[in-house]
């Protein structure tokens, strides 16, 4: 009965470990997730495919209306039409150049015949930001279009250590070298971080380190199995 409890153990820490080192679910994030105050930033909204039946064909990011942007550009993507869409301002915004009285409030890339995100793929849609508010963060709202007509709104805030299923993507406004407190909508997987691939650099992290745990686990309770046939030997 005791060797059979200290294998069930051993077993237990090892599917835990592994149950902790799978990847979670990808979604559309800012990169990189933090940017200088004051500043013009260029970040890349990351955007996977996260269905095996279809591809990603529209993309529409919507810049925040209480905190617009004064000068937004995008750059081009192979295969992909680029549409930035102005609003006009109740209050103009005072910059260097003088008032500004419209800004962009939202960017919608369309994918030309053939250049969706297929499935297992992701694409980045690059934007030149400026000049950034003082402080606080940007939270850009996305919907993801899918060519059998599914759209995944990635709009939802959270607070404190609990994400919502569809986090929209944010950007804080810290100084350079400043520890600023992470987004409660930053991505558990990549295309988030600033990773190469949808992953989450975090969740990999954790991930590495809860299977490490696990094999810990597994291989103290078969020290411990020896032993304890050694005994009753």
């Amino acid at each position: 009965m005791k060797r059979k409890k200290l294998l069930l153990s051993a077993f237990a820490g090892l599917i835990g470990a592994i149950a902790v080192a799978a990847p979670a679910a990808a979604h559309v994030t800012v990169n990189p997730s933090t940017a200088e105050p004051g500043s013009y930033a260029r970040v890349t909204f990351r955007v996977p495919n996260e269905t095996d039946t279809a591809s990603t064909t529209k993309v529409v990011v919507y810049l925040p209306a209480d905190r617009p942007i004064a000068s937004v550009s995008v750059q081009p993507v192979p295969g992909w039409q680029a549409v930035p869409h102005k609003t006009k301002l109740a209050k103009p915004l005072t910059t260097d150049d003088g008032n500004v009285t419209e800004a962009v409030d939202r960017i919608t890339w369309t994918a030309r015949s053939g250049a969706g995100i297929a499935p297992g793929q992701f694409q980045e849609f690059p934007v030149s930001l400026g000049p950034l508010p003082k402080s606080g963060t940007l939270t850009f709202k996305a919907l993801q279009t899918y060519s059998d007509g599914k759209v995944v709104r990635w709009i939802q805030t959270g607070s404190g250590d609990t994400e919502p299923e569809n986090p929209a993507p944010v950007l804080t406004l810290a100084a350079t070298g400043a520890p600023s407190a992470p987004a409660a909508t930053s991505t558990k997987a990549a295309a988030a971080g600033a990773s190469d691939g949808p992953g989450s650099g975090t969740a990999l992290t954790v991930g590495v380190i809860g299977l490490v745990a696990g094999l810990a686990g597994l291989a103290l309770g078969g020290v411990a199995f020896v032993r304890s046939r050694r005994a009753d030997d």
